[in-house]
């Protein structure tokens, strides 16, 4: 069950335009496709074999370029509007410049060294880890500065209304945990031989004949929760050692195997604070390239978890401390001209960074920065998929009731969405005719009769009508019934 987070707005480091179903509606050949992703390796190899093709054909290919984790980014500012801070950007780089930089560097760019991203508008997408580099010279020039900056920053210093700056920090944290995660597999798991990246860098291959494992890009699925107190409209936030001062957040824990993630909520609730939790209802989930890079891509999975005690333990190996919030007190730490100000003294840290001057602040320093006032608490910004699960119960409240397939029966009664709909048509009949009638949907319910209707649920106008209808009248197939 989904609550109060509309799925029309991705999280950050989702909705990567360049894979899955976004990229898939802007070409001709799906970019995930074994046939688009063979037509891709072969145009990048041709073009590296050949110097003039490449000046001729090379504006339909782009490279990402890496160093360390951080991407290469650039930035601009137009200070004539002060209210606008800077604005940053991926600094997409030719095949030219980039074999150029490798030739400096006594080496040879070769296809196996590029990461396949995926391709949009006739454009194809890679990136290329420089680590390795003894980089004579460098990227930009005087006019277009750039620098390799860290996820992290990048990640704060987005501009979260801003949908192509949040489609750059997931095409960035996408092409992050593909080369973090090569780095990693080197060498085979099971022999120990050298492996070798295949298919454009979506796989690795162990090199020894005997062997021939294959490997693919890890991820490390989390359960992050926020635990509520029902009865009281409270809900518990804890904190680290590692958090900045003054930050609280949701509990969060890895999955073990052979554990579903509900038993996850309930045992990591359990270990950390010591509170039994009931029931379980997920709210949504995020990738999250920013982590160790022992774990170059965590998948975090969102929760509202119930509490059916409430008396806190706090495991001191675990945590800091742990403490009920109530919904008044958590609403101010959701103030949100405090992440608007974090957001644009970050993105000044980008330009400072481009420009060679880099600003030594942390996150905790962004806050409050323009008054000098420092909020008593504060949750993790927008950012973060534990900001979207606090801010859901603080602005919207999570209610859940479990309903018999009889009552549901009820609700869905047909001649209730009927009169509704009559009755919405005699509205826009009157509404053309010049008068405007106040009835709002609830009231279009038994319109006729006079009576209201104990419950219902959404009209057939929705999706949701036809998950509850399709159960209720059908059952659902499989493990759940």
């Amino acid at each position: 069950m989904e609550s109060g987070y509309s799925t029309s707005r991705h999280h950050t480091f989702a909705g990567n335009p360049l894979i899955g179903a976004a990229a898939a509606s802007s070409a001709s050949v799906p970019s995930d496709s074994d046939d688009g992703l063979e037509s891709a390796v072969a145009s990048i190899r041709n073009l590296l074999a050949d110097t003039a093709e490449e000046e001729a054909a090379g504006s339909g290919i782009r490279i990402l370029p890496f160093r360390h984790g951080k991407p290469l980014v650039e930035s601009s500012y137009a200070s004539t509007n002060s209210d606008e801070g800077p604005t940053w950007r991926l600094a997409w780089q030719s095949v030219h410049k980039c074999r150029e930089l490798f030739e400096a560097s006594g080496l040879k760019l070769g296809g196996e060294s590029l990461v396949y991203l995926g391709q949009r508008n006739e454009v194809v997408y890679w990136a290329l880890d420089f680590t390795d580099l003894n980089l004579v010279s460098q990227f930009g020039s005087e006019e277009r500065k750039n620098a390799y900056v860290e996820l992290r920053t990048l990640m704060v210093a987005a501009d979260w209304s801003d949908e192509n700056a949040m489609g750059e920090i997931s095409i960035a944290g996408h092409a992050r945990a593909i080369l973090e995660w090569h780095g990693l597999c080197q060498f085979c798991g099971r022999c120990g031989t050298k492996t070798s990246p295949q298919k454009a860098g979506k796989r690795r291959h162990c090199q020894n004949d005997s062997c021939k494992k294959s490997f693919y890009p890890r991820v490390d699925p989390v359960v992050i929760m926020l635990v509520i107190d029902k009865a009281n409209d409270r809900a518990l936030l804890s904190r680290q050692s590692r958090f900045v001062p003054r930050m609280w957040s949701c509990l969060a824990g890895f999955i073990e195997p052979g554990e579903s993630l509900e038993e996850a909520v309930r045992r990591e609730t359990q270990e950390e604070v010591g509170i039994e939790v009931g029931e379980v209802i997920y709210h949504s989930s995020q990738p999250w390239p920013v982590g160790p890079s022992s774990m170059p891509c965590q998948l975090m999975v969102g929760f509202f978890a119930f509490a059916k005690s409430f008396d806190i333990c706090v495991d001191k190996n675990e945590l800091e401390d742990a403490q009920w919030h109530s919904r008044e007190d958590v609403k101010k730490a959701l103030t949100f001209a405090e992440y608007k100000k974090a957001q644009r003294t970050s993105a000044f840290r980008v330009h400072h960074i481009c420009g060679g001057v880099e600003k030594g602040q942390g996150l905790a320093s962004d806050f409050n920065v323009e008054t000098g006032e420092l909020a008593p608490m504060f949750v993790p910004g927008p950012f973060a998929i534990a900001h979207h699960l606090i801010s859901s119960w603080a602005n919207e409240g999570v209610d859940a009731q479990w309903h018999s397939r009889e009552d549901v029966k009820k609700a869905l009664t047909f001649a209730e969405y009927k009169k509704a709909q009559r009755t919405s048509t005699f509205r826009v009949h009157h509404i053309c005719g010049g008068v405007e009638k106040g009835q709002g949907l609830a009231s279009d319910f038994n319109v006729e009769t006079g009576e209201l209707a104990p419950m219902f649920v959404p009209g057939p106008f929705a999706i949701a009508h036809h998950l509850i209808s399709s159960w209720a009248n059908e059952g659902v197939g499989g493990l759940v019934s």
